[in-house]
C-alpha cells in the first residue's frame, strides 16, 4: 500500500487503473431518475384502456372544437393504474397548465379558495384522493364547479359579510381510489367519469417493453412477459420491478435480460410467479397451515402474520381476492383450492361448512 502524504489518500499498489471505478451520486448524462420521464405526454402514447381512451379522446375532441374549457372529469379505480398520467394527459392535449394538489393536502376551506381565485381561464386543477377532501372544502367545490364562482368571507362574527368573486371557465380532475366515499353531489358535478380496470397481461407487456426502451434495458426473449404476469396488472408495480430488474442487469453486467434473469432478480425480492410477496405469501401460509384453510377472522390473521389489521385488509386482500386465492365469508377468511396449490398443498377444506 502506497500512501500519498500530500491528500492523504491510502492507494493499491500495483491495481489495474482500468479495474478501478469512480462512483458518483451525481446522474450520469441522459439517466431516468424518476417515474415522471416514463409518463407518456400523449393520449395516444398511453398503453392499456381501450375503451376509455376512446371515450375521452372524444369528449377532449369536442371540447377543442367548440374552443372551451371541457366538463370536469372524475377518474376512479385503483392505485397505479394511470389517473395522474391521465390528468396530465388532458392538460397536455387541451394545451393549458395544470395545478397538482391533493385532498388531505387541503386542511380548510380557504386553502382551497386561495388556489381557485387563482386559476387562470381554461386551467385543470388535479385534485387527487378527491374522497378525503374536508367537508367545508366540498361545498366551497360544489360552487365553484357548478357556477364558476367562489364566496370570500371577510370579517368575523356579527359583522361578517360575504362577497362572492367570479371565476374563470376551468376544468378540475378529481382522481379516487374510493368513488363510493364521494358524496352524490360531488359526484353529481362531474360531466365524465372515467374507470380504470386492472390491465391484462397483453397491455402489461407492452407497456413494460415501451418503459424498458426509456430506461435502455434490453428485454430479450419472455422478459416482458415474465414482468407481466408478477405485476398484478398495475403499470405503477411494473415500472417498479422493471427498475429493479434493471439493477440487477447492472451488477452482474448484463447487456441482455432474459427471463431467467428477471425470474432470479424478483426471487431475491420475494416476488413469485403470481405476483405474490412476503406478506401475500405469509397471510396464505397463516391461513392455510395454522388455521387449517380457514375461516379465521381478520384481527386473528393481523395477529399471526405480525401487521396491522388494516394493512391485511386493504394491501393484501384485494389482489388475494381478485385472483382466487382467498374468499371472504360470514364467518372470516378461507383460503381457496388455488391457495393450497400454490403453497404446493393439498386443499382440504369442506366449503358446505363455510355459509
Amino acid at each position: 500500500m502506497n500512501d500519498d502524504t500530500r491528500t492523504g489518500i491510502t492507494k493499491n499498489a500495483g491495481a489495474n487503473e482500468d479495474s478501478l471505478r469512480m462512483v458518483s451520486a451525481d446522474p450520469i448524462s441522459g439517466e431516468v431518475l424518476s417515474d415522471e420521464e416514463l409518463r407518456p405526454d400523449t393520449l395516444d402514447g398511453f398503453i392499456g384502456q381501450p375503451r376509455l381512451k376512446a371515450q375521452l379522446g372524444l369528449f377532449l375532441d369536442a371540447a377543442r372544437k367548440r374552443d372551451v374549457a371541457p366538463d370536469h372529469i372524475l377518474l376512479a379505480g385503483p392505485p397505479g393504474l394511470g389517473k395522474t398520467t391521465l390528468a396530465m394527459i388532458v392538460a397536455k392535449e387541451m394545451n393549458v397548465p395544470i395545478r397538482i394538489t391533493s385532498g388531505p393536502a387541503i386542511q380548510h376551506a380557504g386553502d382551497l379558495a386561495s388556489m381557485l381565485s387563482s386559476l387562470e381561464s381554461g386551467e385543470i386543477l388535479f385534485i387527487d384522493e378527491i374522497h378525503r377532501l374536508p367537508r367545508a372544502a366540498e361545498e366551497l367545490l360544489y360552487i365553484a364547479m357548478e357556477d364558476f364562482r367562489v364566496d370570500v368571507m371577510v370579517g368575523k362574527g356579527p359583522g361578517a359579510s360575504s362577497i362572492p368573486l367570479t371565476l374563470p371557465r376551468f376544468t378540475v380532475v378529481g382522481a379516487t381510489t374510493r368513488e363510493g366515499m364521494l358524496p352524490s353531489p360531488l359526484r353529481a358535478r362531474f360531466g365524465f367519469t372515467a374507470h380504470l380496470d386492472f390491465y391484462p397481461h397483453e397491455e402489461l407487456e407492452r407497456l413494460i417493453e415501451r418503459s424498458a426502451s426509456v430506461l435502455q434495458v434490453a428485454l430479450v426473449g419472455d422478459a416482458a412477459t415474465e414482468l407481466s404476469l408478477r405485476s398484478r396488472g398495475t403499470p405503477r408495480i411494473a415500472n417498479r420491478l422493471l427498475r429493479r430488474v434493471r439493477d440487477w442487469a447492472v451488477v452482474h453486467d448484463l447487456i441482455e435480460v432474459s427471463s431467467d434473469d428477471v425470474r432470479q432478480a424478483l426471487s431475491l425480492y420475494q416476488i413469485d410467479t403470481e405476483g405474490l410477496d412476503r406478506l401475500d405469501i405469509a397471510v396464505l401460509s397463516a391461513v392455510v397451515k395454522q388455521f387449517n384453510g380457514g375461516p379465521v377472522g381478520l384481527n386473528n390473521l393481523s395477529a399471526m402474520v405480525g401487521e396491522e389489521a388494516e394493512t391485511v385488509e386493504t394491501v393484501c386482500e384485494p389482489y388475494l381476492v381478485r385472483e382466487g386465492f382467498l374468499m371472504r365469508t360470514p364467518k372470516g377468511r378461507v383460503a381457496t383450492d388455488k391457495a393450497w396449490r400454490h403453497l404446493g398443498l393439498e386443499a382440504h377444506t369442506d366449503v358446505s361448512k363455510l355459509f
